[in-house]
């Protein structure tokens, strides 16, 4: 059997030109749960966790799975049971990590709008701390727990002014961005943070972008945050945790990131060096332990020849793979098994049936295609299903888990009646 591995995605793979996740065919997932699918590779997850985890071996470190990449139940079960914390973003993302079986200890909260709702439930349930994003916030914060008669955990989150070199719409860290507080800012707030009754400053937060692939931009805001943590702790304020975030990128298109355990051996050297070695490290990655995890599998319902140019049309579309509509993000399609004799060989925008133009998956790829044809969209495990959406009333994916040669359904594909569960109608 020849066996070809795909390069960036180790745990897929052909094998005698069929494509496999793990020990599974894919074309066999295809035929037994339709598509559009995600197919995830708990394989691949956990390599890619692998990396941290040896980038912080012998250190006090967490590692929280920055959850609104993929908030699936099935993946976050993953993240739980290998030790891992999460990053959550609202009180939602807190419903499911407790239900996933994840610790409330080990979360985050981060987030520019947190709720007086949701800073109920999270202090209810006992968090681990509070990524609080402006001075407002602080005070809301305070009076909840006052009310219930805690005190909050929480650091503040700094944006650092560094400049992440991604797409704008997802960097974070820059002035204009509407997250975290000044650098300039951060004494004085953090000196108010410690005059609140309802709070306890436990760290310092910092998170500048996603997809990121350059080391430069990590190191910059690592020193602009040191120099606070100096600034902060000579003012008496003790921090218990410095949170560098995440947002390393994967490999999309020959995007060359750094390895996880080879960016942080970097990191590390530049915190002992500045003498904090000794602090708990926090980290928030999610892209990079899901993103290469997922493919998309879809089917070829028409080619479309056209003057200017050809369409393949596919029956995934914007609202199950939304990044290239909202981001021109670049996702790598490829065939799950040879061609039909009948397919066309050209180069074609591989559209989606969602009645707008944005709806593309890729631009100008050269395929052979026919209809009925099965194709993988990859690296598709981040930022897809979470942002999903029911526009023109097409229901949400199934998504299933491959662990070695087993199949586990996490998620069954969406209805009509369960988009419409909820809605009413008038009276007369």
């Amino acid at each position: 059997m020849t066996h070809a591995l795909l390069p960036g995605h180790p745990h897929f793979s052909y094998r005698d030109d069929v494509l496999f996740a793990e020990g599974v065919s894919l074309p066999a997932l295809a035929q037994q749960f339709a598509t559009p699918l995600f197919v995830y590779s708990k394989a691949a997850m956990l390599t890619a966790l692998a990396a941290y985890q040896r980038g912080f071996a012998g250190r006090n470190a967490q590692i929280c799975y920055a959850m609104k990449a993929n908030s699936s139940l099935g993946v976050l079960q993953v993240f739980a049971q290998a030790g891992c914390g999460f990053d959550i973003v609202s009180g939602g993302e807190l419903a499911r990590v407790l239900a996933a079986g994840g610790q409330a200890d080990k979360v985050i909260f981060s987030g520019v709008g947190k709720t007086p709702a949701e800073m109920r439930q999270a202090l209810s349930a006992g968090i681990g701390c509070f990524n609080v994003e402006s001075e407002a916030e602080l005070d809301v914060l305070s009076e909840v727990a006052l009310t219930m008669g805690l005190r909050a955990p929480v650091s503040i989150r700094v944006n650092p002014n560094v400049d992440p070199k991604t797409h704008p719409y997802i960097s974070t860290g820059l002035k204009d961005n509407k997250f975290g507080v000044a650098h300039e800012d951060t004494l004085r707030i953090y000196r108010h943070a410690a005059s609140l009754a309802g709070l306890k400053v436990v760290g310092i937060d910092c998170h500048i972008g996603s997809q990121i692939t350059d080391t430069t931009p990590y190191l910059d805001a690592m020193d602009r945050v040191l120099d606070l943590v100096d600034s902060i702790e000579a003012a008496g304020m003790v921090l218990e945790h410095i949170d560098f975030g995440g947002g390393l990128g994967i490999n999309y298109n020959n995007d060359t990131p750094p390895q996880a355990d080879a960016l942080w051996a970097q990191l590390l050297a530049r915190i002992d060096a500045r003498g904090y070695g000794h602090k708990k490290l926090m980290i928030e990655p999610g892209r990079s332990l899901v993103g290469n995890a997922g493919v998309c599998l879809t089917e070829v319902l028409y080619v479309k020849p056209g003057e200017h140019k050809n369409f393949c049309i596919v029956n995934a579309a914007m609202n199950d793979l939304p990044r290239p509509a909202m981001y021109q993000a670049f996702h790598a399609i490829v065939p799950l098994q040879p061609a039909k004799p009948s397919a066309t060989e050209a180069r074609y925008d591989v559209v989606g049936p969602v009645c707008e133009s944005g709806d593309w998956i890729g631009r100008d790829r050269n395929l052979r295609v026919a209809a009925g044809d099965l194709l993988a969209v990859m690296s598709a495990g981040a930022y897809c299903m979470s942002m999903a959406s029911n526009y023109n009333t097409r229901g949400r994916a199934a998504e299933v888990l491959v662990d070695g040669d087993q199949v586990h359904l996490i998620r069954e594909r969406e209805t009509a009646t369960d988009q419409m569960r909820g809605e009413h109608l008038i009276g007369r």
